[in-house]
């Protein structure tokens, strides 16, 4: 198979609702690239279920809330296809062969996984399971061949491993020689590009707290569906220690990362900063309300369109997408295991999913 526009693949882990870091760090870029790109969106439940086995129901309904805030944000289901991981068995498959091209040591020495296992407080009790998941990602992006994965920065790490995985498979299994370039290792046989990360404008947004990444468990993040008044209450709570308007204000302070970050008006930013830099009479408290005036403009639409799925049968809504979605990825994704095991030479058959029962 071959698409007509290149193919991008990215998704998230289900663990509540979508923030500001998310947004800058990737899902502007999703919706950016919607109709230059062939756009598949991953909802990885599986993972979720790695630190999570026994919460099944909230990994349900985080996942729907997910899809919530994408359809929100601008993703198109007619432009793009959402995806459901449990439900595409070949990225499963995938992830067991792709398990054997990779060192255990090396799985361990992912910078991503460690600082999710500090982060998490895992210590020594995480699951087998768990740095599986780190090869499982490597699967969720080769069962659709794209070329690019928009990601935050802190998954660049992934997707370097992503990159190795498919460099391997296809020099040992395609015959690629080790001299080829990435670019050419599909036209040169290969049956997977070597996909590129494709970086946010803010690759590593911080919370509100100024000293951690945004995140929900920390307490520290500004929600997709926050009220207007919870957005003025939480950017109200960023603190920079300038006591005065006269006082000469440092612009590399968290306040300044969110304004160079929401603010678009590059003039108005850098009048701001001058006149802070300068203690030219302006608060903390005059930008905190400028600031929090123009997050409120980015997340009015998305609350307007998120309220249409709040609605009574709003999640079945949801789910029909996310089944549509899922049954035109499986299409890809049965097409990239089938070239997987030929070249594996386990081309013992092929295997249909029946389209009578599946997602039934």
């Amino acid at each position: 198979m071959t698409a007509a526009k290149p193919r991008i693949l990215t998704g998230d882990t289900p663990t509540g609702r979508l923030h500001l870091g998310h947004y800058v760090g990737s899902l502007e870029n999703r919706i950016a690239l919607q109709d230059e790109y062939d756009c598949y969106f991953l909802l990885a439940n599986m993972h979720a279920f790695t630190t999570r086995a026994d919460k099944p129901a909230e990994i349900r309904q985080d996942t729907i809330e997910i899809v919530k805030d994408w359809l929100a944000a601008g993703i198109d289901p007619k432009r793009s296809t959402i995806v459901l991981q449990t439900e595409v068995p070949a990225i499963a498959e995938l992830t067991w062969f792709f398990a054997m091209l990779i060192p255990f040591n090396k799985v361990m020495r992912n910078p991503t996984l460690k600082t999710e296992i500090d982060a998490k407080g895992l210590g020594d009790t995480y699951s087998f399971g768990f740095p599986m998941y780190a090869v499982g990602q490597c699967a969720d992006i080769l069962a659709f061949r794209p070329e690019l994965v928009p990601v935050g920065e802190d998954q660049e790490a992934h997707i370097e491993m992503c990159r190795d995985v498919a460099l391997k498979f296809n020099q040992l299994y395609c015959g690629v020689g080790n001299r080829v370039v990435p670019e050419d290792h599909v036209k040169a046989g290969g049956v997977f590009p070597i996909p590129k990360a494709k970086i946010g404008r803010i690759g590593r947004l911080p919370g509100i707290d100024g000293t951690q990444k945004m995140s929900k468990s920390l307490g520290n993040a500004i929600m997709l569906s926050d009220s207007p008044k919870d957005v003025q209450k939480k950017i109200g709570r960023i603190t920079t220690g300038r006591q005065s308007p006269t006082e000469k204000g440092d612009t590399s302070n968290v306040l300044f990362t969110f304004v160079r970050a929401f603010i678009r008006d590059e003039a108005r930013v850098k009048e701001l900063e001058r006149r802070y830099a300068e203690g030219d009479n302006i608060g903390d408290g005059h930008i905190k309300q400028e600031l929090a005036e123009h997050i409120n403009a980015l997340l009015e639409p998305m609350r307007s369109r998120r309220a249409e799925y709040e609605k009574p049968g709003g999640d079945d809504l949801v789910i029909d997408i996310i089944k549509d979605g899922t049954r035109r990825a499986n299409v890809v994704a049965e097409e990239t295991l089938h070239l997987a095991k030929k070249a594996m030479k386990l081309d013992f058959g092929r295997r249909s999913l029946a389209k009578d029962t599946q997602h039934s």
